[in-house]
């Protein structure tokens, strides 16, 4: 029950806070730096399969962790893996792109590692109060 709880926990609150982000960043930072790269409209399926595994990555290496030694972990490895992963994606787009914004790299690997953080927080925090006592 605790890790359909973390997973519940991580996934509303890491798709809640990104999609603030998205619905803030996609035209006023995105689109204007990106342009003709970004697709015309949001694809649902990519972004679900994304979500799936991306909030079972944060169960696994962050909430798990923070469970066995505190919420504060939690948060510093989400925090490291949304840093991670996104600067995969970004640098990987800056190294392979002809256009492709250091800024927005620069931001948005800021926002994975907030997001995740927090998203990892939140969920290792529901564990405890929920399942743990």
């Amino acid at each position: 029950m605790k890790w359909i709880i973390a997973y519940v926990a991580a996934a509303v609150s890491f798709g809640a806070l990104d999609a603030l982000w998205l619905r803030w960043a996609g035209p006023n930072l995105y689109r204007p730096a990106l342009g003709d790269l970004l697709a015309p409209s949001f694809r649902l399926a990519p972004a679900l399969v994304f979500y799936a595994f991306y909030v079972a990555g944060m169960v696994w290496f962050a909430v798990r962790p923070g469970l066995e030694q505190g919420t504060p972990h939690a948060v510093l490895n989400g925090a490291l893996l949304g840093a991670l992963c996104y600067a995969t994606y970004d640098l990987t787009n800056q190294a392979t792109m002809k256009v492709w914004s250091g800024s927005v790299s620069a931001i948005d690997i800021a926002w994975g590692a907030a997001a995740t953080a927090l998203a990892s927080g939140i969920a290792a925090y529901a564990v405890r109060k929920l399942v743990l006592g």
